[in-house]
């Protein structure tokens, strides 16, 4: 048979194609705009028919059922190894089951823990030679989890775009069931720029050369610091994640080499350029968080936010407390790959204080609060930056990590920092 006839013996209705699902599965979904909607609202309303079920996947960007109603548990239970807003929403009522992974070990955590059977996937209108794209998010995870996968079932979305890169693609003759639903991708709105993020952009920028290769996070510091690079010449991008800030720069030739990246998150615009432009070279998320595929570029700039740091210079990043805002992600990675980089530069950032109930508390603290993860080692910090300065603790003593570290919190905040860092004998 040839790839067409091969496809048609494989389409099945969106219906059928939920049925395929059963009882103690252990299902990666492809995840963000590659999610297969149609095909998981399908799957949620058979709840009753199923137990045990098994959902893998990470920032989500659609209010799935599972993620606000108790009834689907015991039946469908979602795991995420990469908590966005409807999962952090869900996390509280323990809705769902969440990872502390590094994304460079993603790959061992879907396959050794997570131990997935079935991938479903979002995936594009097949190409001449029959095959089906898993689009600018799908490359990230879902390419690996289809060497292994006992199952395979795809929703064929022609709003998907084909993209470049290795893993990106399935053959119609390598899945075991088609069914075709169109829906537009669903975006990552764009976080507002506030002051102190342009502020701490402005600091940043004089540090970052022309020609480096450069990864920035995610929000609205990354948009600061993206559109700011405006006035840069030859930069590369090495990056978990396309953003719209890099889109800009590459169509203003600021960006003018390969833009490597696991994948793109954003606007149906950045979906397009993620598929259209030749510039664009997307790999499995676990490839490129890897330390050493990060060192291996001269003048690295990697460039993340935090919530919090403590005087020692432990970073949270993933939550304050037992309160759950994020995961662990890939800072570490990138900030260890960017200090092996000849020339390389780490930049961990956050605003002095944080403004609740109209009470103001400052970001940099004697210590974290109980309960609270550190996302990355004080051992492997090199600049934290706020919009009072910038402090370089790399391979500093505590004594003077914490004298660079009062030196850029709130000026309010600077006494009563010291006394607490005399009492605790990090200060004479």
């Amino acid at each position: 048979m040839n790839w067409k006839e091969i496809y048609k013996s494989k389409l099945v209705s969106i219906n059928d194609a939920a049925k395929t699902i059963k009882s103690y599965d252990r299902v990666f979904v492809s995840p963000a705009s590659a999610t297969p909607l149609d095909l998981l609202n399908e799957l949620f309303g058979r709840y009753e028919e199923l137990e045990g079920v098994e959902l893998h996947s990470g920032q989500l960007l659609y209010p799935l059922p599972v993620l606000a109603d108790p009834k689907y548990q015991g039946h469908i239970k979602w795991y995420s190894f990469f908590i966005g807003v409807y999962e952090r929403m869900a996390y509280p009522k323990r809705l769902i089951n969440a990872a502390s992974v590094h994304l460079s070990e993603v790959d061992k955590y879907l396959h050794d823990v997570a131990r997935v059977n079935v991938l479903v996937a979002d995936v594009s209108v097949p190409d001449d030679e029959g095959y089906m794209y898993f689009g600018p998010m799908g490359v990230s995870q879902s390419g690996t989890v289809s060497q292994y996968a006992e199952k395979i079932v795809v929703q064929v979305n022609k709003y998907q775009p084909r993209v470049n890169g290795e893993f990106h693609r399935i053959h119609v003759k390598d899945v075991d069931y088609i069914t075709e639903k169109d829906h537009e991708l669903p975006e990552l709105p764009q976080t507002p720029i506030t002051e102190i993020e342009k502020k701490i952009a402005t600091l940043l920028l004089p540090m970052i050369p022309d020609n480096a290769t450069i990864q920035i996070g995610l929000g609205g510091l990354a948009n600061a610091v993206g559109y700011g690079l405006e006035g840069k010449k030859d930069l590369s991008v090495h990056t978990e994640m396309i953003t719209d800030s890099m889109m800009h720069l590459a169509k203003k030739g600021v960006i003018t080499g390969t833009i490597t990246a696991a994948f793109a998150l954003g606007s149906n615009d950045l979906y397009r350029f993620a598929g259209e432009s030749k510039q664009v070279f997307l790999k499995p998320i676990h490839l490129i968080n890897q330390v050493d595929a990060i060192a291996q570029y001269d003048n690295f700039i990697s460039i993340n936010a935090c919530l919090m740091v403590d005087l020692t210079g432990q970073v949270a990043s993933e939550g304050i407390g037992t309160r759950v805002v994020s995961s662990t992600g890939g800072a570490s990675d990138f900030v260890r790959g960017a200090t092996k980089s000849k020339g390389g530069k780490s930049f961990i950032c956050l605003p002095s204080t944080t403004i609740k109930n109209d009470i103001t508390t400052s970001n940099i603290v004697m210590s974290l609060p109980p309960s609270t993860p550190v996302t990355v080692q004080r051992s492997d910090v090199q600049y934290i930056v706020t919009e009072y300065g910038i402090a370089d603790l790399y391979n500093r003593s505590i004594q003077d990590s914490a004298k660079a570290l009062i030196s850029v919190a709130h000026p309010e905040f600077r006494d009563a920092l010291k006394e607490e860092a005399i009492k605790a004998g990090y200060l004479l």
